[in-house]
């Protein structure tokens, strides 16, 4: 039997964990992220408990997996609320970091819009978009030669798109910003 270390052991402290996570996010968490941050936030979790205690919160309806990843229900978020003092601090501290490191991600990927469809004479209309939350700051249609560089550009524009948006307003004011 492993020597695991960490507070947390028991399968509901772990369930409680992954409630704990999933209600301090705005929006659905990629399945991988999940595990980084549950496992990550205390060495006595192992994966294999993790993924256990996330198909049992799925099954009773605590958590959705919906397209996007991993949400809170309404019943999921009623028992976080009653349970998250249950974990000890240091883990609490840890999650609380590692949740709000990844809502400000899944905010900014919110706001940041890429696609591409195929045109009938040949090459790729690739549109990039970029918003504050309330507007879009941001919209260009640019025609690329191939799925490959369509999905560059898209990558590229996904990880610099505030950059992008400042060097082209540069560009375009000759280097004015107020």
């Amino acid at each position: 039997m492993e020597t695991r270390y960490g507070f947390i052991h028991e399968k509901i402290d772990i369930k409680i964990l992954i409630l704990f996570l999933l209600s301090r996010l705005p929006d659905a968490v990629d399945p991988n992220r999940l595990t980084e941050m549950t496992t990550q936030c205390d060495d006595g979790i192992s994966y294999f408990d993790y993924t256990d205690c996330v198909s049992e919160l799925e099954h009773t309806g605590h958590i959705q997996n919906i397209a996007k990843g991993y949400i809170i229900t309404e019943k999921g978020k009623q028992i976080s609320e009653i349970t998250d003092s249950g974990l000890p601090y240091s883990v609490r501290v840890k999650a609380e970091k590692l949740a709000s490191k990844a809502s400000e991600e899944l905010r900014r990927d919110s706001m940041i819009h890429t696609s591409h469809t195929v045109k009938t004479r040949g090459g790729n209309m690739v549109k990039l978009s970029m918003s504050d939350g309330v507007s879009e700051i941001i919209k260009l249609e640019l025609l690329s030669a191939n799925e490959a560089q369509s999905v560059k550009i898209e990558d590229n524009f996904r990880r610099n798109a505030e950059a992008v948006y400042l060097k082209l307003i540069q560009m375009l004011t000759d280097g004015e910003i107020n």
